[in-house]
């Protein structure tokens, strides 16, 4: 994996494993503009509404073996969206830090709680039963949404609740859930002119 970092709160990360090569691009200070193509289209929608909503913009390129199974490309991406994550925050002095978001899309409802934390810890509740074996656009099966959000928190460091409060539709569900996490990262990462170095009583995060 190699990481490139670059003026402002910006990263640029390039992966390859023999399952997938990737390459993430994002800046933290954008406005949500973004060029998504991972070869599983729904996610590229999903990963669209994320840098749209959160107002990062996001380049992703990536191909892997999705002939075997979407699961390694999805995972890969979401691995390299943390990572570059992580490089783009920085040292994280002046952020806010914590960011909360209650998104609806039509029937469904989702609330993200992140904190920008140095710890990395999901919590991902909500979901409808068989939630996890809905095969979406043809590609992307239910129990990915977690993977994205274990993979993204787990190598960002960030603490993520994810809890769905309601949904039937099973596009709806995982839409709402990306929309919440990107309107709360967006929140969590924001300067604030009130904060004075590191937003933590441990003066790191």
């Amino acid at each position: 994996m190699t990481v490139e970092t670059a003026t402002g709160r910006t990263a640029r990360l390039e992966r390859t494993t023999s399952e997938s090569s990737v390459l993430v691009e994002l800046d933290l200070d954008g406005t949500g503009q973004s060029d998504i193509s991972t070869s599983v289209p729904f996610y590229d929608h999903m990963l669209t509404a994320l840098a749209k909503h959160s107002l990062i913009d996001l380049t992703v390129k990536a191909t892997g073996d999705t002939h075997i199974d979407a699961h390694h490309t999805v995972e890969d991406v979401a691995i390299s969206i943390g990572e570059a994550l992580k490089t783009a925050l920085g040292s994280k002095a002046g952020i806010r830090r914590f960011g909360e978001a209650t998104v609806p899309l039509d029937e469904a409802l989702a609330n993200a709680v992140v904190d920008i934390s140095g710890r990395p810890y999901l919590v991902h509740s909500g979901e409808p039963a068989g939630q996890e074996y809905h095969l979406i656009g043809g590609h992307f099966t239910g129990s990915l949404t977690r993977h994205v959000f274990e993979a993204i928190t787990l190598h960002a460091q960030i603490c993520l609740h994810m809890t769905v409060l309601g949904g039937r539709d099973p596009h709806h569900i995982v839409e709402a859930q990306f929309k919440a996490f990107a309107r709360a990262l967006r929140a969590a990462v924001e300067p604030d002119p009130r904060v004075d170095g590191i937003p933590s009583t441990k003066g790191a995060l």
